[in-house]
């Protein structure tokens, strides 16, 4: 029947044709990762991804082919990555420590808090502090469990951000004040890493460039991205909880 049609074999060069897609959309995806993350892993659900999206893919759904593959792939890659649970609980708590710290000192000093005033806070040595922000690279802005905390922090601060019920809450978000929290969130960081999180997320640069660019260590922009993505969620949950939403 194959034969005949041709489909199976339409399938077959379709997956080889974009297969480097895949590899990049994984490569992209990795270098924001902790090294734990197996890069064949993402590789391997980013392919299922791409053959959902070639059985699912019609003409008439208007939009180009790569253009839709993308958010299949990317989609089973992060799909992958909740499933793995890819980032430990040790590691959340970690950057729920730094998180607290940080808006203590906000309210203490009225500014943003240094390294080592963090460090202090938290009472370990600034070179400890450096370790725990690159062990904590990958990460997030944002989890699903910040809008119904399930480890008992009672948290829920992403939840004042939301007017309804949404069933996507990430869409909710987007569609909500939480945009413009976000955006002053990133312009009271500061100099340095506001300008790597442009780096990062707008010119979608790598660490090593990141690093070149700014004339520090591939490890230290780990370190400063962790850290930005700490003093980020601070100051919303500060927002949040205050009203100022």
């Amino acid at each position: 029947m194959y034969t005949v049609t041709g489909k199976k074999d339409q399938k077959s060069e379709m997956l080889k044709q974009h297969a480097t897609m895949v590899k990049k959309l994984a490569y992209q995806l990795k270098a924001k990762l902790p090294p734990s993350v197996e890069l064949d892993d993402l590789i391997q659900a980013g392919m299922m991804g791409l053959l959902d999206a070639i059985n699912r893919y019609e003409d008439s759904h208007g939009a180009q082919f790569e253009t839709y593959a993308v958010q299949r792939i990317r989609g089973s890659m992060l799909d992958e990555l909740r499933s793995a649970d890819w980032l430990p609980r040790s590691i959340r708590k970690n950057m729920r420590d730094i998180e607290t710290a940080i808006t203590q000192l906000e309210q203490q000093f009225s500014r943003q808090p240094s390294e080592s005033e963090i460090a202090k806070k938290l009472d370990i040595s600034l070179d400890d502090y450096y370790e725990t922000l690159a062990d904590c690279q990958g990460h997030q802005l944002v989890y699903y469990e910040d809008f119904h905390d399930d480890e008992g922090g009672g948290e829920h601060f992403l939840d004042r951000f939301l007017n309804d019920d949404s069933q996507d809450p990430i869409k909710g978000l987007l569609e909500s004040d939480f945009r413009d929290a976000l955006v002053e969130s990133i312009e009271a960081l500061p100099e340095r890493e506001k300008i790597l999180m442009g780096l990062y997320y707008e010119q979608e640069l790598n660490l090593k460039e990141i690093g070149a660019v700014m004339n520090v260590s591939e490890s230290r922009v780990c370190q400063l991205h962790s850290q930005a993505i700490a003093r980020l969620r601070a100051h919303l949950k500060e927002r949040a909880w205050t009203g100022v939403v």
